[in-house]
């Protein structure tokens, strides 16, 4: 009886073990060297662009002239012509902007929106304006609608018609009004007992305890800012007003040259492929700085504020 009772458990564990899913038994040694090598083969293929713009950037001008892939001679000419240019630094500034400003005015306005819209029982009429909201993600007025009522409002050539007309995501107002919903309701309750009135509540109870999901809705407000385009295109004719995405597009995939870019009056420009490879650097490169910062805050803020609720 004794051996039976023993024999019993390694006999279980060894059913468990082979009824097991496919993808949960451990790999092959050939099946796992094979998903490595495809993984570092995805990597290289996602860091050779990047790595070969920064380094072109940097060349000098006999390598970039002579077509070098990785040049072994480093240079900062492109980046000293382009600023002293001044249109690059002027998009720069134009770009950073508008990015804060309009991260910090769409944070504002979308975590009171979200406040308000998660109170449903003390809000009259909430559930109603949250289906005008949630509208605007499926229906939309249109280019030329837009166009008049910037017209109309007198934001044409102003850096403000890249913020106003996006002020609001309905989809990251949504994410913040979940994880406001998730908040302990005997907290808020307490708060009030207190003798904390509502405006208290949100500035210094909820809006403190709710610093992943809006660190990261402002990484998704500050990216959008930094990378807009097309309503700059529409909006803005005044050169000195564009964003560096639109000086990118002038510079890089139109062709046109940086006026006032060289180094210095005796010395020719750099080579074109090295000033369009800095204005890349400089466009892209800020935002990526940001994102290591606020990446432990995604799991967090993200999947809480739009898995639950």
């Amino acid at each position: 009886m004794a051996t039976q009772t023993m024999a019993r458990p390694r006999d279980l564990s060894r059913r468990g073990q082979a009824g097991l899913p496919p993808w949960l038994n451990p790999a092959p040694p050939w099946l796992r060297t094979i998903k490595a090598l495809v993984i570092i083969l995805i990597v290289i293929t996602m860091l050779y662009p990047l790595v070969y713009v920064i380094a072109m950037s940097f060349a000098t001008p006999a390598q970039a002239r002579a077509g070098v892939i990785f040049p072994t001679e480093f240079s900062l000419d492109a980046y000293r012509a382009i600023f002293n240019g001044g249109t690059v630094a002027r998009g720069l500034m134009n770009s950073l902007w508008v990015t804060v400003v309009g991260t910090l005015l769409s944070l504002t306005v979308s975590s009171m929106l979200a406040w308000g819209l998660s109170r449903t029982k003390q809000v009259p009429g909430s559930r109603a304006i949250l289906i005008i909201v949630l509208a605007t993600m499926f229906f939309s007025a249109g280019i030329i609608p837009n166009f008049l009522l910037i017209k109309s409002l007198g934001l044409l050539d102003s850096l403000w018609s890249l913020i106003i007309p996006g002020l609001v995501s309905a989809f990251n107002m949504i994410v913040i009004r979940n994880f406001f919903m998730n908040l302990p309701d005997e907290l808020i309750e307490a708060a009030r007992i207190d003798g904390a009135g509502e405006w208290r509540i949100f500035l210094r109870i909820v809006l403190p305890l709710s610093k992943p999901v809006l660190a990261v809705m402002g990484l998704f407000y500050a990216v959008g800012y930094w990378n807009t385009y097309f309503n700059a295109l529409l909006y803005i004719n005044d050169a000195e007003k564009w964003p560096i995405q639109v000086v990118l597009q002038q510079y890089v995939l139109a062709g046109v040259q940086i006026p006032g870019a060289y180094v210095s009056s005796d010395q020719p420009p750099p080579p074109g492929i090295t000033l369009q490879m800095a204005v890349i650097v400089l466009a892209t490169v800020p935002i990526l700085l940001v994102y290591p910062f606020l990446q432990r805050y995604f799991t967090k803020g993200v999947l809480t504020g739009a898995i639950k609720g």
